[in-house]
């Protein structure tokens, strides 16, 4: 199946208008992998008969499906383990003592695609019960697609993907096997929910997030909608609260709204907040500019 470059201009005009992310040039190799199921079910022979229908308007739920195909839902339990570790050797236990009084975090988990993030940071209490015990916690995961929220609410994985990022004692422990898979245990999922939400809209909870994780999710907005996606994420952040951005991803360059946070590098706080934050010099900022 051959992709003309008009109908790749149309659908990355599409998912760009929808959910803000581009489609560039370097991924468009995905295209026909990501729509070669949709075309099979619906009896559509080519992309470029895909593109007349949209534009024609016959199916008004067709392009609904065509944006949930294109975006990237490419995720996994404790992925990429370290910025796991960091959260439960830094984040948690600060959180722990300043929280102590009213004993409740919230966490927002932005794009979180099929909710593996979720039950991960779930875990992290989980396995700690004496400590966490009394508190009320609240880990909410959104994402733009509404099949993958809606996978995610279920807490349903498969074999593989629960062998992505776990060991047999922890499927064990905080997993039951049925019919269907294995279904996330009840303690994970009493503090985990998820809705649809689009980051560049105003937050689901405006100033009252511990802490938020937008990984990998940035990289593929314009800078024009990156700025704005930061903005919001701003919002959203208690003012002693962090930001944890993907391995990838940066706030040099992108916004002023977050530095590093000094003593937890890969961890992000807001600029004039509660925290020390890294400072930048003229210096830096001409870098990041030429890079």
């Amino acid at each position: 199946m051959q992709v003309s470059d008009s109908s790749s201009r149309i659908l990355a005009g599409l998912l760009e208008a929808r959910t803000g992310q581009q489609l560039t040039m370097n991924r468009r190799w995905r295209i026909e992998t990501a729509l070669s199921t949709l075309l099979r079910e619906r009896g559509i022979a080519t992309l470029d008969e895909l593109i007349t229908i949209l534009v024609m308007g016959k199916e008004p739920g067709l392009s609904n499906q065509v944006v949930e195909a294109l975006l990237n839902n490419e995720t996994y339990f404790f992925r990429d383990r370290a910025p796991f570790d960091l959260l439960a050797r830094h984040a948690l236990p600060k959180l722990a003592r300043k929280r102590h009084d009213s004993r409740r975090i919230r966490i927002w988990s932005a794009g979180c695609s099929t909710g593996q993030e979720v039950y991960s940071i779930a875990m992290l209490f989980a396995e700690n019960p004496v400590e966490w015990r009394g508190w009320t916690i609240d880990v909410l995961g959104t994402d733009v697609s509404s099949a993958v929220v809606d996978r995610a609410r279920t807490g349903l994985y498969s074999q593989f993907e629960v062998q992505r990022g776990l060991g047999i004692n922890q499927t064990i422990r905080w997993f039951e096997e049925c019919e269907d898979g294995w279904r996330a245990v009840e303690a994970l999922r009493k503090v985990a929910r998820f809705q649809v939400h689009n980051l560049l809209e105003q937050p689901p909870q405006p100033g009252g997030f511990d802490i938020v994780l937008c990984r990998n999710v940035l990289l593929y907005l314009t800078p024009e909608k990156r700025r704005l996606a930061f903005d919001r994420l701003a919002s959203a952040i208690a003012p002693d609260g962090w930001l944890m951005l993907g391995a990838g991803e940066t706030v040099i360059g992108q916004t002023d709204r977050f530095g590093a946070d000094i003593q937890a590098r890969g961890l992000y706080r807001l600029s004039g907040g509660e925290a020390p934050v890294e400072k930048r010099t003229g210096a830096d900022r001409r870098a990041a500019a030429k890079a």
